[in-house]
């Protein structure tokens, strides 16, 4: 039996678009590949008994800034640690750039440094409210907020400036956070990526779930069940033919919706679709510890994240470099939830989540590169390693089709990509065909776990497909 609305894909988004749906009063069904929801987004064992691994996102600083997530108030349902660090960048030299939650204490830490970090971030951190709004919606509409645009843009340039208002140190942990959108882009979008997330660590925090990113996605399955929704899992739609639904939303990449509804769709639109651009791939590798990280700078096992890279300059070319090479000396981010959360390993081990960026669809395994890294900041480090896995951008695509070659951001996040997604419209979500939306991080506002995209799906499929204003 058909309901009002079918949703294909249960990550967040499609999570998020179903329950934005099922609250308007609609009949929803939502269909997933998977045996779990959650998409990129889930935990599981991977071979080890008593551990359990984040597939894909393990640290959430849009959880607590996102409009959608506040508004359902998912806080209420899923219980964060936000470490009193929100991240770390510690140069092989010795000398660490530490991001308390406390911006005035980071800059203290910072000395020399700290003046410069403060002028360009506590504009922002000030507004965050306006600014995370703003940013977490399209780009391509009239902002309320003038004067968080107007602080948040001159940050933003003044960034694009190398050397211009902060140290090096200040600078390479700036660099850190904005090498979270892969490539090594010098424009405002980058800039604005590391501005934000960096500001976002001295407001909320960084915060980790406790049970793992799994925690986030059962928790708005539950809410949507509870709205009335059903959830097929296991369920694979490769053709629109098996969906009766008129109004149809999808939780997938712009390619797959291009196969799916390819019938229905002009051939210009699945041209746009076939051909969107891709950020690089990762690859992510997945330990269990006997003990915790020997950081050379004990403070570090109070940090959620940890970025490595060295200097601004470095993480610069080697994200540049990954766009069509493998990199010797990576860029990579590594989170150390079980520090925070004992759920995550048998007693007396650790689980340690790091990955870094690798030229789209390539196979490189590089766990030897990523023991490396480590053990330059963490003395000791491979002694530790009692099980590895990593999990390449080939396999990255393989457990989630959206994740194109391992793209982790539904597409390229220079200034071009996060305009275009898919299409240059203020309602990108919406096809051309009648009845089909795409609700996935390939539509803005972009990536990251924060339900955006899907919601704002959902919104334009209540108007243009049942009149309902929100």
């Amino acid at each position: 039996m058909a309901h009002d609305v079918a949703v294909i894909g249960a990550g967040p988004n499609g999570l998020a678009a179903a329950l934005t749906m099922a609250r308007a009063g609609l009949s929803v069904r939502l269909l997933e590949r998977n045996d779990t929801v959650g998409g990129a987004a889930r935990t599981r064992g991977l071979g080890y008994p008593g551990a359990i691994h984040d597939l894909g996102s393990a640290v959430h600083p849009m959880a607590l800034l996102s409009p959608f997530f506040a508004e359902i108030g998912l806080r209420d349902r899923v219980d964060f640690v936000v470490p009193e660090i929100s991240f770390a960048h510690p140069f092989p030299d010795g000398r660490t750039g530490i991001a308390w939650r406390d911006l005035e204490r980071t800059v203290q830490a910072l000395g020399a440094d700290g003046n410069g970090y403060r002028r360009i971030l506590g504009p922002v951190v000030e507004r965050m409210a306006t600014t995370s709004d703003l940013l977490l919606h399209p780009l391509l509409r009239l902002p309320r907020q003038l004067g968080a645009l107007t602080v948040f843009g001159l940050r933003a340039a003044q960034l694009m400036v190398p050397g211009l208002g902060t140290g090096e140190l200040a600078a390479a942990m700036i660099a850190g956070c904005a090498a979270h959108t892969a490539g090594g882009g010098r424009g405002p979008a980058t800039a604005g990526a590391g501005l934000f997330l960096a500001a976002a660590a001295h407001s909320g925090g960084w915060p980790i779930p406790i049970g793992g990113s799994q925690a986030i996605a059962d928790a708005l399955a539950g809410m949507f069940v509870e709205a009335g929704g059903s959830i097929e899992l296991d369920t694979e739609v490769t053709d629109l033919a098996q969906i009766p639904e008129k109004t149809v939303l999808f939780d997938t990449s712009p390619e797959a919706l291009a196969s799916i509804a390819g019938r229905v769709l002009p051939q210009k639109y699945k041209n746009i679709l076939t051909g969107t651009r891709r950020a690089p791939g990762s690859c992510l590798i997945h330990y269990v510890l006997n003990a915790p990280v020997p950081w050379r700078n004990t403070e570090l096992a109070n940090a959620g994240t940890i970025h490595l890279g060295g200097t601004a300059a470095q993480i610069g070319r080697e994200e540049r470099r990954v766009r069509t090479d493998v990199s010797s000396a990576p860029y990579a981010i590594v989170s150390q939830p079980s520090r925070f959360d004992a759920s995550r390993a048998p007693e007396g081990k650790h689980v340690l989540w790091a990955y870094c960026h690798v030229p789209n669809g390539n196979p490189a395994d590089l766990t030897a590169v990523m023991d490396r890294q480590l053990e330059a900041v963490a003395p000791g480090f491979t002694d530790t390693i009692e099980y590895s896995q990593a999990v390449t951008a080939p396999g990255l695509a393989s457990q989630n089709p959206n994740l194109v070659g391992g793209d982790l951001s539904g597409g390229a996040t220079d200034m071009r990509g996060m305009l275009v997604r898919p299409t240059l419209s203020t309602d990108p979500w919406r096809t051309r065909a009648k009845g089909i939306y795409l609700a996935s991080s390939s539509t803005p506002p972009g990536p990251s776990v924060h339900g955006m995209s899907g919601h704002l799906a959902a919104l334009s499929a209540l108007d243009h497909e049942f009149g309902i204003h929100r």
